[in-house]
């Protein structure tokens, strides 16, 4: 098997015809389905069956096709990266929670960009199961892995399993934030019981791999109330916590320009005692880039900026 093999069943799949096929590809009908044979004895599989409307895949077929255009993509991405336009191209790619302070970090990253200068950046925010694949599976240079630090160990196991190395940003206590203009804008401190009558805001996606969602929600303090509002986008939850009085959300250090754009007010939770820890995750002997570092220069500025 080769990649003109994958190339040749893809197009079948395509056109759904031996000789449409074969004159997509300028080559001759028999040696296409001579090709395809020596590929599915191969594989010892079939991948095609004919039926009056053409040719259809087998769900061996299917399934080997799923894999083909996974492989063939991989292939393109790879020869698009070497070409002359691109071999000049800065890349950078992270993975992170939803938090203002690596937000406004990446933010500052970016305005060091030089004009004419060709850049791909990537900047995702995610849970920690999708930031760990990233970096395992998708090719992402640099993830922000969060967790509650009675899942120290757990944390521990799980990177080095999958031959991760880390190291700590920021250790810290969620706060609630609300609009300036609600009525709990007006306290300094709060207890959890006073949170009863308002509306939470949660991240609706789950930070701990493999942690069932019954037990997920147990972790999550915003989802110890009946009232929700579940969101994945950061814009949504400013937005919605900037223009109502009677919602709140439990957040990790914000940035004071983050607050004052949004109309917002930070306050502390007295009987909140968990603490969670934001570490930085990477690929064993992954060697950081000028740019890696940068970002990291970055991200530590912005923690330090904060009011801890």
């Amino acid at each position: 098997m080769n990649l003109l093999h994958l190339k040749y069943a893809l197009e079948i799949e395509k056109t759904r015809s031996i000789n449409k096929a074969a004159a997509n590809l300028y080559m001759g009908q028999p040696n296409l389905s001579r090709a395809i044979k020596e590929l599915e004895k191969s594989l010892g599989v079939k991948l095609f069956y004919r039926t009056s409307k053409g040719m259809n895949p087998t769900p061996q077929g299917e399934e080997f096709l799923s894999y083909a255009r996974k492989i063939l993509a991989q292939v393109d991405q790879v020869e698009h990266m070497f070409t002359d336009e691109n071999k000049n191209t800065q890349r950078f790619s992270v993975s992170a929670p939803r938090a203002s302070y690596i937000s406004t970090a990446f933010s500052n990253f970016c305005s060091n960009i030089k004009d004419g200068t060709k850049v791909e950046f990537y900047y995702q925010e995610t849970n920690n199961q999708q930031a760990i694949k990233n970096i395992t599976e998708n090719g992402f240079h640099l993830g922000v892995v969060r967790y509650h630090s009675r899942y120290e160990d757990y944390f521990t196991r799980y990177l080095a399993d999958k031959h991760l190395s880390s190291e700590p940003l920021m250790e810290f206590k969620y706060t609630i934030a609300v609009s300036r203009h609600s009525p709990l804008a007006e306290k300094t401190v709060i207890r959890k019981s006073e949170l009863e009558d308002y509306v939470g805001i949660a991240h609706a996606d789950p930070y701990v791999p493999s942690l069932p969602t019954h037990d997920l929600q147990k972790e999550d303090m915003a989802f110890k109330t009946n009232r929700h509002i579940f969101v994945y986008e950061r814009a949504s939850q400013f937005e919605l916590l900037g223009s109502h009085n009677n919602v709140y959300m439990w957040v990790s250090p914000m940035p004071e320009n983050i607050i004052d754009m949004y109309g917002l007010k930070q306050i502390e939770c007295v009987d909140n005692d968990n603490i969670y820890k934001d570490i930085l995750v990477c690929r064993k002997k992954y060697k950081k880039t000028p740019l890696d570092l940068k970002f990291v220069e970055e991200l530590r500025n912005s923690i330090a900026s904060l009011n801890l």
